[in-house]
């Protein structure tokens, strides 16, 4: 394929009629006569643009290659990707197939791989998305980690003890050693429990297939509408006994038992 004149439009890679010809090896004419005859399976604004006017005027100004769009022309299709795949379809050659692969990995492909921010606000805003995106989901994938390695048991009687209103928030169990869930939770991250990541507390791996948490993602609405997930995990009464016996072994007792020994 030989290599195409970069043409965009509505800030997206597009090919004229001319090209699309030369790409399929077909003439222009065969183009044109297939869109005629299956003009109901094109969408305006998606599959091609029909430019005129001061539109194709505009365009006409912007492209070196004035073959490329006619002289004298007073009006213009641009075909997009999902046009020209539209076109392969429907011409159905060996050739034409071969021509679209090449047009998807290269030419269209090319401007997502590089398209590249045309300020710095906009490359900075693009930066920060990316980051923000990637630790989101570092921290799905962490929460994943959690969830997977917890005991899921089957619909018996383990299930019941785990989905029962027995299981226990951090600031049940805080509130039982006179604790806030703030100093709780600093308290499990020194004794190696658990760290946080994302504004979040996740058990380190060793613990998570003990059977100490059940956690779920919950979905809800940030103030200014944005959809997100945060997790909520609660403690089995495994857990608790757990916590206990570490809490204890490090002179950590519950109210209840300081009372009775002071």
């Amino acid at each position: 394929m030989n290599e195409l004149q970069i043409i965009e439009y509505s800030n997206q890679r597009v090919l004229t009629t001319q090209q699309l010809a030369e790409v399929y090896e077909t003439s222009v004419d065969n183009i044109k006569m297939n869109f005629k005859n299956h003009k109901d399976r094109f969408i305006e604004g998606k599959h091609y643009y029909l430019l005129k006017g001061d539109n194709l005027k505009a365009f006409k100004n912007r492209v070196n290659d004035i073959y490329l769009v006619g002289k004298n022309a007073n009006q213009l299709i641009l075909w997009t990707e999902k046009g020209a795949d539209r076109h392969c379809k429907i011409l159905d050659t060996d050739k034409a197939w071969e021509q679209f692969d090449n047009l998807e990995d290269t030419y269209f492909k090319v401007k997502e791989m590089f398209d590249i921010p045309k300020s710095l606000p906009e490359a900075l805003r693009k930066l920060a998305d990316e980051v923000e995106l990637t630790a989101k989901l570092q921290l799905e994938n962490k929460i994943k980690d959690q969830q997977i390695g917890e005991l899921q048991p089957k619909a018996d009687y383990c299930d019941l003890i785990l989905k029962s209103k027995s299981l226990c928030t951090i600031n049940a169990i805080a509130k039982d050693y006179g604790m806030s869930a703030v100093t709780m939770n600093k308290k499990l991250h020194e004794l190696g429990v658990q760290y946080k990541q994302g504004g979040i507390w996740l058990l380190y791996h060793k613990y998570q297939s003990k059977g100490y948490t059940q956690s779920e993602t919950i979905e809800f609405n940030h103030t200014d509408g944005r959809p997100d997930t945060r997790m909520h995990t609660k403690w089995t009464q495994k857990g608790r006994l757990f916590l206990y016996e570490l809490l204890k072994a490090h002179d950590i007792l519950p109210m209840i038992e300081r009372d009775e020994n002071g």
